[in-house]
């Protein structure tokens, strides 16, 4: 699942990519986002119900207001749907809860119609008021604090669309300017019902903030969470499971004329550990299971007498990393987010490509991943058409210790005796390296940068924590050193436009130097460096142009600028492999959707 003010003319341009997710969803989207580890694993219940099943998310659900909503594990994607919907193999965009949309020939006006009949899970009419609502009562709403309205802003001036009603089943949009990625964003914009919601909307607690933001909480009682999707709340035992049950309301049919979803109900477990979702499939409790490399050979050897095959998808969308704080800032208490001596190792170019030399990443591929997975070198990823490799020009960083001491020798930094690094006032480089704790691999990944910086004089200590607190580390204290993390948003490898969440100055996870969030004051002595200027106006430049190939250019130069400056550096890209039951049938598995984007078609075979 943050603006700051601008320092001069050249940074307030960009303040189109200040806020924007898909934990959510990276939420995103699952903002997706963003790794494979969000994703939930489809599960078999040990109930005699065919129709049921059991998936699995690592923590419990801070709210079940999606627009508040800062987790990326969520149940909103089972609940809710848009405009539109992705399509898991293709990634191409199609219908949902709009049956068509049309662009006016300057290619500023959007006329989207809605599909007829359309109900919410209590039966009342869903028309365009609701889609109105949704769009100008909440995410476009200051007082409400979502993540999701830079989704709305368009062009270089940051400037909002207008919505309104045609009539029943239409809507348009209105932009100040054509822009290209626009459907790609409201893609993740999910509609919400304003029967239930406009009274809190506009009714405001003692403090004269808008009882939204405490509606719909996880003590809400799940009849009052009203739905749209295939499927809707039933229950939620805090810090144990979700239970989802069938919308009857659901849109969707078959061929056939049979109403979707097939199943009936989804049971979401919350279990932390994945070594213990893999002892739970092992023993036949569970119809499927994310296969991470450690896992691999295990169940690969089992997959016949189990009864399930192991799915691979290709290189996972997205990128893990490891980066540094970059932020210069000081907190409302008048202190550094970082200590200066610290800050000032991390915004050494020469010291960010000293580690990136001094970490062996084959190593990391061989030993922790097992070999199933690919070095990364890149922002974009190797499916996108955007993608520069190192052979079109891309620099890269070969494991090299030796030359990594020479780089810090160079830059002024020294040894001791017992080969300590020394800055060069004498104090010893040493510093955090924080790690979410839900993921045996990325902890694994974690300890043997650890490792491979004591090769080169630098002292990690690693800081391991639950994700949630971690992203608020990241996303609202700022007071971290270095993180091990991973980074994606569905659909960037189509649109780049969408990674501007992460590499906007303005963006809602430029986590390495994150600006203000709305409702806060200016930071001050934050700064922006010169190239973090220079990707804004490539992104600018990228949304303005439908030219294919000068698209590519100009996301070329970005990824040039990446791999030049390291803000983070990129690590391995795990394959996206899934061990499922064979008597699960409609799968279409893919690396873009998983195993289960088309959870609506899916049925058990008796």
């Amino acid at each position: 699942m943050l603006e700051s003010k601008n320092q001069n003319q050249n940074i307030h341009r960009f303040t189109i990519f200040r806020v924007r997710l898909f934990l959510v969803g990276i939420l995103l989207f699952c903002l997706l986002i963003m790794t494979s580890s969000c994703r939930s694993t489809l599960l078999n219940s040990q109930s005699n119900d065919n129709s049921k099943l059991v998936l699995v998310n690592p923590t419990p659900p801070s709210t079940f207001n999606y627009p508040i909503s800062r987790s990326p594990y969520g149940i909103f994607g089972y609940i809710y749907e848009g405009l539109m919907s992705e399509n898991g193999l293709t990634g191409e965009l199609e219908p949902a809860l709009a049956e068509s949309w049309i662009f006016s020939e300057d290619q500023k006006r959007i006329i989207f119609t809605l599909r007829s009949e359309l109900k919410w899970s209590n039966g009342e009419p869903l028309t365009a008021d609701d889609v109105v609502f949704t769009y100008q009562d909440i995410y476009l709403n200051q007082k409400i604090p979502t993540v999701y309205r830079d989704f709305l802003r368009i062009g270089s001036s940051g400037a909002f669309p207008s919505i309104k009603k045609i009539d029943q089943r239409r809507i348009e949009f209105i932009l100040p300017e054509p822009f290209a990625p626009f459907l790609r964003y409201i893609l993740r914009l999910k509609i919400l019902p304003a029967h239930a919601l406009r009274d809190s909307v506009s009714a405001t607690d003692a403090d004269g903030k808008p009882l939204f933001l405490s509606i719909w909480n996880t003590n809400t009682q799940p009849e009052k969470i009203i739905s749209n999707g295939a499927f809707k709340l039933e229950n939620y035992i805090p810090s144990q499971r979700i239970v989802l049950q069938k919308n009857p309301f659901y849109w969707r049919s078959d061929s056939a004329g049979e109403s979707l979803p097939y199943l009936d109900k989804i049971i979401i477990q919350i279990i932390p550990s994945t070594d213990n979702q893999l002892l739970r499939f092992r023993s036949g409790e569970l119809d499927s299971i994310r296969v991470d490399a450690e896992a691999f050979q295990l169940l690969k050897r089992e997959e016949k007498r189990g009864k399930y095959k192991i799915y691979n998808g290709g290189p996972q969308g997205g990128y893990q990393f490891v980066g540094f704080n970059l932020n210069q800032g000081i907190n409302s208490q008048g202190k550094p987010f970082l200590d200066p001596i610290k800050s000032s190792w991390f915004n050494n170019l020469a010291f960010r490509q000293a580690v990136a030399y001094g970490i062996n990443r084959q190593r990391i591929n061989n030993n922790i991943y097992r070999g199933l997975g690919e070095i990364q070198h890149s922002a974009l990823g190797v499916n996108s058409p955007y993608y520069l490799s190192p052979k079109s020009g891309l620099k890269v960083y070969q494991y090299n210790p030796k030359k990594a001491k020479k780089i810090l020798l160079d830059a002024g930094f020294k040894y001791n005796n017992v080969n300590e690094l020394l800055d060069e006032n004498g104090n010893q480089v040493e510093f955090t390296i924080l790690v979410k704790s839900e993921e045996k691999l990325r902890i694994d990944t974690a300890v043997q940068i650890k490792e491979d910086l004591s090769q080169i004089g630098i002292k990690g200590n690693l800081q391991i924590l639950n994700f949630n607190t971690v992203l608020q580390k990241l996303l609202l204290t700022r007071d971290w050193e270095c993180y091990v993390g991973a980074f994606g948003v569905p659909g960037s490898d189509f649109e780049p436009n969408l990674l501007s969440l992460l590499w906007s100055s303005q963006g809602s996870f430029h986590q390495f130097n994150l600006g203000s969030r709305p409702g806060e004051p200016p930071i001050k002595n934050w700064q922006v460096s010169d190239w973090e200027k220079e990707i804004d106006r490539l992104f600018t430049a990228g949304y303005q142009t439908v030219d294919e190939n000068k698209r590519r250019e100009i996301y070329g130069e970005f990824q040039k600028i990446v791999a030049e400056q390291l803000p983070i550096f990129f690590l391995v890209n795990p394959l996206s492999l899934q061990a499922i039951r064979n008597h699960i049938d409609n799968l279409k598995f893919s690396a873009i959707g998983g195993a289960f984007w088309n959870i609506d078609e899916l049925k058990i075979r008796e």
